[in-house]
């Protein structure tokens, strides 16, 4: 990451486009902003769903993608042949830690269980003090409101400090996800949130 901000962001998205067309088109206006920005993204390689429309819309904005995919699933989420780049991978641990390696910071949309795994991955790391990258989830539609209540519930049930509550930002927009984004990796500092 540059002092001066973002080089790169991960967005964490569905192979799927969901059951209403919001969810596809803030994909899409998110990705106008990081090609606008010249924000490059890093994602899961697919060409289907929302992740295809934010990947198509950054290529053509003019912008940087890069995809990375495990080998197994190059047909399966119809791996995107037309990124700037595609690093093919042997394993999801191995397209995680790659993903994580690319960016500057992670923005989660709505997706399947994958993203719902991804993106607690990233929380988890940043709780127990493996990086202090910003994470912004954008709540399309109130798809992650479930979310917060469950994470909040692991923090009144005592499974977790309340430090937990910080580890991540929601936001309403995708303007709001890339500036909080940029303002947060410029104050970034190591987490300490206590217990899992």
């Amino acid at each position: 990451m540059s002092k001066t901000g973002i080089q790169s962001v991960c967005v964490f998205c569905g192979a799927s486009p969901g059951n209403d067309p919001c969810y596809e088109r803030e994909a899409r206006d998110l990705g106008a902003l990081l090609a606008a920005q010249n924000v490059s993204l890093v994602f899961g390689g697919g060409n289907a769903g929302i992740m295809g429309a934010i990947a198509n819309t950054v290529l053509a904005g003019g912008g940087e993608v890069i995809g990375v995919i495990p080998d197994y699933l190059v047909e399966r989420e119809h791996a995107h042949k037309e990124v700037t780049r595609l690093d093919v991978v042997g394993s999801m641990h191995e397209r995680k830690r790659r993903m994580f390696e690319l960016s500057d910071g992670f923005i989660a949309l709505p997706g399947g269980v994958g993203t719902l795994e991804e993106t607690f991955e990233v929380i988890t790391w940043k709780q127990l003090g493996m990086h202090a990258k910003p994470i912004i989830i954008l709540n399309t539609n109130g798809y992650w409101s479930k979310l917060k209540e469950l994470v909040a519930a692991t923090v009144e049930c005592e499974f977790a400090a309340p430090p937990t509550l910080d580890l991540y930002t929601m936001v309403d927009s995708p303007e709001e996800a890339l500036a909080a984004v940029r303002e947060q990796a410029t104050t970034a500092v190591p987490s300490d949130s206590g217990r899992l």
